[in-house]
């Protein structure tokens, strides 16, 4: 094993390693950032990728990545072709679901993570979300609260640049902006319609950032200027090696030559996003830690969700389509604009019984023809509660390119994600319809509903054909690419795997930060709640390492 010399060792440079570099080193600390896929270059985002013509249903560009190697990544809800070298190749990254619960992992293995194919929305949780399971009578809640994360929602807010309105919904708290966001003129109807009619239901602008012209984060270019970060890229981790109650480093896998190497730190914060993290701490098995690193409750792997998905689009007759005024956020030569509309959680000065654990997302005359009526499309996303039997173990008959044991994932609806999703789904026609709108298509896990035209008008037979035929492939779990949980914190280490800050309970040198240390998965994007958790435990790190540096 090489010398301790790095105060810590960060695996993963997504969203959450990203702001834990950030962390870090502005705190001084000497840290080595593991990558498990390779350097971005300006030639990853060249606008000459970008086809003038996205045809409505991109079968082609699905069909040719398939081919490449991409089967499960080209089922995206939304992957585009120009994208495709942000996902990984599923022959060397393969994993295994029970046959009675289809899982879509889409992930990606380069700098920036996920960070390069995400909406870009950044939504704020609340104590809906971190005290959701003792309103559902289903157990303890996060160790935390929304008052724990506001001031680190601040500081993720201001360091990327929000783009976003002073909304004053209770149930959706307002953040830090750089400048307002815009509706375009069929979603102001929208927005008056719904709001006029249920006024505990909210239409709001997106809350996002912009591309990053430089092609990295922020935090990330703030702690590449400290001098104190090391990036290694095609380093794969393998496993957490540990003495005892104390991680000494991490054993490191070559992604282009295979060779192994072990680098040792102080500190190990696992950033590698849930799935990952739980099967890397899973691999870190030991004589101290048989079962897994943090796995002494056997709690490590289970309360694995991800979001309810729902897709449905149609028009809003009342306005024309064909809007691309909105200017919020500079023009990028790459990157279509961004912007729409989010229903949240109901508030509940309405109608508390049904204030609906689940919202919508999506964007109202946004392109298309401006003599023909507003186009609209959403996406919905449902509260899945946490079930031990949803879970991310071990394949001990598959390994990947790299000689490592695969995942086995399992994330399956329980009666109660089948009876929201049914909520889910009326609701969601209540709004659209009773607000002067249309649903032509309607489909999710349980299946399809058509009215009207029916799901792509505009798309050719062959291709609408196709589209339905394969959709049951493509909205199944996974398909919110929200998934949480897996390492979940608490306040007893007879039922959690970390404690309030990340760290873990049996070894507490070792930090989760990315999402597999949620309790509950939310009903809105998971991002800036990694972002701001992970500052927050980063901060935790290092005050520790300042104090023990005064005591020695």
């Amino acid at each position: 094993m090489t010398t301790p010399s790095f105060d810590a060792i960060i695996v993963g440079s997504g969203a959450s390693g990203s702001f834990a570099a950030r962390e870090l080193t502005a705190q001084g600390l000497k840290v080595l950032l593991l990558e498990a896929g390779r350097e971005v270059t300006p030639g990853d985002f060249d606008p000459a990728r970008k086809p003038k013509n996205v045809p409505p249903i991109n079968i082609a560009e699905r069909a040719l990545a398939t081919l490449g190697g991409q089967p499960v990544q080209s089922r995206a809800a939304f992957f585009r072709g120009m994208l495709s070298r942000f996902y990984v190749n599923d022959r060397d990254n393969p994993y295994t679901t029970p046959k009675d619960a289809p899982f879509v992992w889409i992930r990606g293995r380069q700098a920036g993570g996920r960070t390069h194919t995400f909406g870009r929305v950044l939504l704020r949780w609340t104590d809906d979300d971190f005290k959701a399971l003792s309103r559902t009578g289903r157990g303890a809640d996060w160790p935390i609260s929304y008052a724990d994360l506001e001031p680190y929602y601040d500081e993720v807010e201001t360091c990327l640049g929000l783009y976003g309105n002073t909304d004053n919904v209770e149930s959706l708290p307002d953040g830090k902006y750089k400048a307002p966001a815009k509706l375009s003129p069929a979603e102001e109807q929208f927005k008056q319609a719904v709001e006029t009619r249920w006024p505990e239901r909210h239409v709001v602008a997106w809350r996002s950032i912009a591309p990053e012209p430089s092609r990295v984060l922020r935090p990330m270019q703030e702690a590449k200027a400290t001098g104190n970060l090391t990036i290694r890229y095609n380093a794969i981790a393998r496993r957490v090696l540990a003495d005892g109650q104390r991680a000494t480093g991490v054993e490191v896998i070559d992604a282009l030559t295979g060779a192994s190497e072990t680098l040792a730190a102080e500190h190990i914060v696992v950033c590698a996003s849930p799935i990952e993290s739980v099967r890397l701490l899973l691999n870190s098995r030991s004589a101290d830690h048989p079962d897994g690193l943090g796995n002494s409750s056997g709690h490590l792997g289970r309360y694995f969700m991800d979001q309810v998905p729902m897709l449905g689009f149609g028009i809003y007759p009342p306005a024309k389509g064909g809007w691309t005024g909105d200017d919020s956020q500079p023009k990028d030569p790459f990157y279509d604009p961004s912007g729409g509309i989010f229903i949240p959680r109901f508030d509940a000065k309405g109608n508390p019984a049904a204030r609906g654990e689940f919202d919508f997302q999506g964007g109202i005359g946004r392109g298309g023809s401006p003599d023909d009526p507003a186009s609209l499309l959403f996406f919905g996303f449902g509260q899945m509660l946490p079930h031990a039997d949803n879970r991310v173990s071990l394949d001990p008959r598959r390994k990947d390119r790299w000689g490592i044991p695969v995942p086995h994932i399992r994330c399956k609806m329980h009666t109660e994600e089948q009876d929201l999703l049914a909520r889910q789904e009326a609701t969601f026609l209540e709004t659209i319809n009773d607000a002067g709108g249309q649903v032509e298509f309607l489909g999710s896990p349980n299946g399809i509903r058509e009215w009207g035209r029916g799901a792509y008008p505009e798309a050719d037979p062959v291709s609408r054909f196709l589209f339905k035929r394969f959709f049951s492939q493509v909205m199944v779990m996974g398909a919110a690419i929200h998934e949480a949980g897996g390492a979940r914190m608490g306040t007893d280490p007879a039922n959690s795997v970390l404690n309030q800050w990340g760290q873990c309970w049996d070894a507490p040198n070792v930090w989760v930060t990315d999402a597999s240390a949620f309790a509950t998965g939310g009903v809105s994007g998971t991002t800036l709640t990694i972002m701001a958790q992970t500052v927050r435990a980063c901060r935790k790190l290092a005050s520790e390492k300042t104090s023990s540096n005064a005591a020695d």
